[in-house]
């Protein structure tokens, strides 16, 4: 698994959205690891890692990540994610939560897809099987990623590098996915949710449910989308900076 790892202090595992990489944290890299080792991987088949063969599954990108805090050599950290890092995360929390300090989830949700969501996630991957996904997918989903189209030649290009396969492995990974909701419910682990007030993709209600499952802090980022640390980074920084401080 390819990653950037900078910083010292308590390690933070942060997982990019969907159908991005690593390089989503870029504008916020250099502050958060003034506070704490950050360590940002590409998932399976994005970025820099390579795909494998694993049939595809949720469970199976949490399972990557505690394979990659063995590789590191950490006994926990703090696991967060954007979207389906989110996903990720509460996975990664149900496969070993005793390696999970803490739960940073942004612009994420616990519920599994309803039917009609999967069937899409299904059609969105067999035609980037057919087709590839430029420029089609970035047409599609900026409008609901971004309250700030400013923005959207920056999200374009990363979505735009990664590889069909990819894209399609992950739909049908997320279209599958297990709904979290007991699995926060019992994991007992610190968490704060992050969320962009103008997210049309999850509304707010969405991270009001994870804060209530959690019994986590919630910050409500004003004029953001769904991927904060792009859009606001300076309101990203301002609400998680003093959380991972104190961990």
């Amino acid at each position: 698994m390819h990653l950037t790892d900078t910083g010292s202090g308590t390690p933070v595992v942060l997982l990019h959205a969907f159908p991005l990489d690593s390089r989503m944290w870029d504008p916020v890299r250099e502050e958060l690891s003034a506070v704490v080792r950050l360590i940002t991987p590409d998932l399976r088949g994005f970025g820099r890692t390579p795909a494998g063969d694993a049939e595809p599954s949720v469970e199976t990108l949490g399972q990557d990540v505690v394979a990659l805090l063995d590789e590191l050599g950490l006994d926990r950290a703090v696991v967060g994610g954007c979207s389906m890092g989110g996903y990720c995360a509460m996975a990664a929390l149900r496969a070993a939560p005793q390696r999970v300090s803490g739960l940073l989830l942004i612009d994420t949700k616990a519920t599994a897809d309803t039917e009609e969501a999967a069937a899409n996630r299904l059609k969105v991957a067999d035609r980037a099987e057919a087709e590839g996904t430029a420029p089609w997918l970035a047409d599609t989903m900026l409008p609901m990623l971004l309250a700030d189209q400013a923005y959207a030649g920056t999200v374009r290009e990363l979505m735009e590098a990664q590889s069909p396969a990819a894209v399609a492995w992950a739909q049908r990974a997320m279209a599958s996915r297990m709904d979290s909701r007991d699995t926060l419910r019992s994991g007992g682990v610190d968490t704060l949710v992050v969320h962009g007030s103008l997210d049309k993709l999850m509304p707010v209600p969405v991270a009001q449910e994870l804060a209530e499952l959690t019994g986590g802090e919630l910050r409500l980022l004003p004029d953001t989308g769904h991927l904060p640390p792009i859009e606001s980074p300076a309101a990203f920084l301002g609400a998680v900076t003093p959380w991972l401080a104190k961990r």
